[in-house]
């Protein structure tokens, strides 16, 4: 049994300035016009991007499928309004980077028309797999950042008895609160989700693994296109029959006074969903620090959450499982937090995905001369953006436009080994030795001490007195070590196609020589066989 008053020490962390105040009390906005066009990106989630199956000059409808999911982790994507694709094609990412990925630009036509699904009347009905199917071709992935396809950890819940399904509602980054608010306003459809999502994961042993008629490709029951099925894991089956998560936490951090309230309104007809109340204090969201506040389980090193029978999903992603399940609608918009000094109207906005960001801040005035930095995310583990002329995603929980008196100084000085970065880092790690190392191009050794077990919160930066850029080191350190991973699997990969080739050519060289010497023995021998009959004719 969750020992839900226990009070585990929280380990690192620090109290951010929030900058949620206006944001947070200010209902969700529900009238952006729709934008000319939208650049949709294949590659929204983690895994394999999807892979499109509409053409230039096709017409389409608000919720119908555009890309297909390929292999066992990926996604598929849809039409955010109805209209005319206009483009498949390479353009600038919503990274620091801005490299050009395949996106699909559709020109929506003003009508916004839905594509009909059909209802379901109970969808508790439905079997687990069918539950999993449906949010998989709906596109669902994990809203709190990861994005993560939503169906394969539903689906990891059936292999390992997930006894605990932890929602985050922590929302813990300053100047986000679209999380806060569509707690504060769709509670109801939030804990629809979480029953949804319990009810997705009951192992239920030799129940149809097919998905609902009409609903293999990708979309339920709205088109029924090749390959854009949801690919199953291997060993879905697995489990005790009949076995169910018992209990749903929903953790909201104290600031979220009325979010509490609202949902614990609505959880109150369910006796195993709880809503709890966690402190504030980042990165409060993180999964491993959330799952021992919440249960008391540490997740050894190395190991998946699903191990120790937990899995966490975002409150959003709650929502989008309810719209999905019940009304057949597919992700296609989400709530975005637009806030910074340069936002005359920071506000929650629900927007088509593809919306440019250039959309957003004309919306919500924006004073362009007044931008020192862009940021999508929050400014903790956000990602700054070069140009506002890049699309909103499914991970875009927020774009801030921060002014110069925002952000902290650049002004790095000495390190006066106050060891503040150690006190607040919620992994436990050293960064002041790591980034020593990092330095000097020792990247084994910061591996050694821990440096794939950074989750990059940027605690140790934020917190520095001498404001050296700590976080940035382990980004950078990270992409290093990846890099060289990556290219020493290249290498070996060669290594062994060479290998291969070598072995096949000294097979083929040995099996010519036997031919060869096999053809010298039966010619000695047919001469050997003439001689000895002219000899006997003699």
């Amino acid at each position: 049994m969750l020992s839900f008053f226990s009070k585990p020490r929280i380990r690192g962390g620090v109290h951010a300035e929030e900058h949620k105040a206006v944001t947070a009390t200010q209902a969700i906005v529900n009238s952006f016009p729709l934008p000319e066009k939208l650049y949709i990106p294949l590659q929204q989630h983690v895994g394999k991007p999807a892979e499109p199956l509409i053409r230039v000059g096709d017409k389409v409808l608000k919720g119908q499928l555009l890309a297909y999911s390929q292999g066992m982790i990926s996604a598929p994507v849809h039409a955010p309004s109805s209209g005319i694709i206009l483009d498949v094609n390479d353009y600038p990412a919503p990274h620091p980077s801005a490299l050009p990925i395949r996106m699909i630009v559709l020109e929506t036509d003003g009508k916004d028309e839905w594509l009909v699904a059909p209802q379901i009347g109970d969808p508790f009905q439905l079997t687990p797999e069918d539950i999993s199917l449906r949010v998989g071709a709906a596109g669902i992935v994990g809203l709190g950042g990861a994005t993560f396809p939503t169906a394969v950890k539903l689906n990891m819940g059936r292999e390992n008895h997930i006894d605990t399904l932890i929602i985050n509602g922590s929302e813990c980054e300053p100047y986000l609160s679209c999380d806060d608010r569509l707690m504060q306003e769709r509670a109801e459809q939030i804990i629809d989700g979480v029953r949804l999502m319990l009810h997705g994961m009951t192992n239920s042993q030799g129940a149809n693994l097919h998905s609902p008629e009409g609903g293999r490709a990708g979309q339920p029951g709205m088109t029924n296109s090749p390959g854009a099925n949801l690919h199953l894991p291997e060993g879905g089956r697995a489990g005790q029959p009949g076995i169910k998560t018992t209990n749903a936490v929903i953790a909201i951090e104290d600031n979220k006074l009325q979010a509490y309230l609202a949902m614990q309104a609505a959880a109150s007809p369910f006796s195993n969903i709880k809503v709890i109340q966690i402190p504030t204090r980042y990165p409060m969201g993180w999964d491993r620090q959330l799952i021992r506040y919440v249960t008391g389980k540490e997740v050894p090193v190395g190991c998946r959450s699903s191990e120790i029978g937990v899995t966490i999903h975002n409150v959003g992603t709650a929502y989008a499982t309810h719209k999905a399940i019940r009304h057949g609608q597919p992700l296609v918009s989400r709530v975005i937090t637009v806030s910074g000094g340069a936002v005359a109207r920071p506000m929650n906005v629900e927007v088509p995905l593809g919306t440019l960001i250039s959309e957003l801040f004309k919306f919500c005035q924006v004073n362009s001369d007044q931008i020192a930095r862009i940021v999508m995310g929050g400014p903790m583990m956000g990602e700054s953006l070069p140009h506002t002329g890049l699309p909103t995603v499914k991970a875009t929980s927020g774009i801030l436009a921060l002014t110069a008196s925002e952000l902290k100084s650049t002004d790095e000085q000495p390190c006066i080994r106050c060891a503040s970065c150690v006190s607040v880092c919620p992994a436990g790690l050293r960064p002041l030795d790591m980034a020593n190392n990092i330095r000097i191009n020792q990247l084994d050794v910061a591996v050694d001490i821990g440096l794939k077990d950074c989750i990059s919160c940027g605690c140790c930066s934020y917190i520095c007195p001498s404001n050296i850029p700590l976080v940035q080191y382990f980004k950078y350190a990270s992409g290093e070590v990846a890099a060289r991973q990556q290219a020493q699997h290249k290498s070996e990969q060669t290594k062994r196609l060479i290998d291969a080739r070598n072995a096949r050519m000294e097979r083929i060289a040995q099996q010519q020589l036997e031919e060869e010497q096999a053809r010298i023995a039966a010619k000695a021998e047919r001469e050997r066989l003439k001689a000895a009959e002219q000899e006997a004719l003699v």
